[in-house]
């Protein structure tokens, strides 16, 4: 299993964790990360995650299926 690592670069204070996930394209539609919520896929800093709209903030790491890591950066 390969995994990536990833900066997203935001312009705001914060971005919600489905805007993230379509912001990089993991996800079309906010409603798609439900079932990643649901099987305990993703993890914010290390916890898993289930809620769809956690803030995220410049220093934040997601984790999706143990293979991709978004770090999120201020621009």
């Amino acid at each position: 299993m390969s995994t990536t690592k990833e900066t997203v670069t935001i312009t705001t204070p914060y971005i919600q964790l489905d805007q993230l996930l379509k912001l990089h394209g993991d996800i079309g539609t906010g409603g798609q990360i439900k079932p990643l919520l649901l099987a305990g896929a993703i993890t914010v800093n290390g916890e898993v995650c289930r809620e769809k709209r956690k803030k995220l903030y410049p220093g934040d790491t997601v984790v999706i299926d143990n293979e991709t890591t978004l770090v999120v950066e201020e621009a």
